[in-house]
């Protein structure tokens, strides 16, 4: 016995349908000529209308689906600064001795537009993001990466990056960063050439990170009121941030 899926029971419901209004219309009316008529009409029509339909749900389901998608990715960034961004960019812009001429620029605020954001990030991009790690402060930052090493790697296990290929660059640099700290067996007395080439990574690092944390703050800011006000609280380029609520 052949089972019919929903589609097919739908399919023939609406068919069974269609013949018993027609059927009334004709035993009603009586007019054999004019119901043909209709029911060629509306034969006639029936291509533009299934192409006038199905555009315009394609298109809700593509706007809806990329919501969903965006909304997701966006989770993702979020578990990620809470979990490692936050105290990687802390641990990198307290060593950055130039970060004063732009620590302004990241002090997010709540009246900010889209137009303030994209200012800054123009400003951004010619800042040179130079974090001086030395040795102990690398030996510390190996610890610190091997420790979310686990985590990280169940990010990068997310489908939903594929899509994000900005945040899937700061994955790949931070990766990067910890597999060139976890194979050095003696960071505390790594020559000056490798001390230079590592601190080129950690930069990669910082730089964008910094461009990505400012993406999500603006995110943040507009579809999240609740948490980007725990973001600003928690800034980690303000030294007065605090998470307790003052005023």
């Amino acid at each position: 016995m052949v089972r019919l899926n929903w589609e097919a029971k739908l399919g023939l419901f609406l068919v069974a349908v269609s013949v018993v209004v027609y059927a009334a219309k004709f035993y009603v009316l009586g007019n054999v000529e004019n119901t043909y008529y209709y029911v060629f009409n509306a034969l006639g029509f029936l291509p533009l209308n299934v192409l006038l339909v199905t555009l315009i749900l394609n298109q809700l389901l593509t706007i809806r689906s990329k919501r969903e998608k965006l909304e997701k990715m966006n989770m993702v960034i979020g578990t990620f600064f809470s979990e490692v961004g936050t105290a990687l960019l802390i641990r990198l812009s307290d060593r950055d001795p130039d970060l004063d001429t732009v620590r302004q620029d990241l002090i997010v605020g709540n009246d900010w537009s889209d137009e303030d954001f994209a200012r800054v990030r123009a400003r951004l991009e010619t800042y040179s993001w130079s974090a001086a790690a030395d040795r102990d402060e690398l030996v510390a930052l190996r610890s610190f990466l091997m420790a979310k090493r686990n985590f990280l790697l169940r990010l990068l296990e997310n489908p939903v990056l594929l899509e994000h290929e900005t945040f899937t660059g700061v994955l790949r640099a931070v990766f990067h960063l910890t597999d060139e700290l976890e194979r050095r067996e003696d960071l505390a007395h790594t020559p000056e050439a490798d001390l230079r080439h590592l601190t080129g990574d950690v930069n990669r690092v910082y730089g964008l990170l910094v461009a990505q944390w400012l993406d999500y703050m603006q995110y943040l800011k507009t579809n999240y009121p609740y948490l980007f006000s725990l973001a600003m609280r928690t800034n980690p380029f303000d030294e007065t941030a605090s998470p307790v609520v003052r005023e």
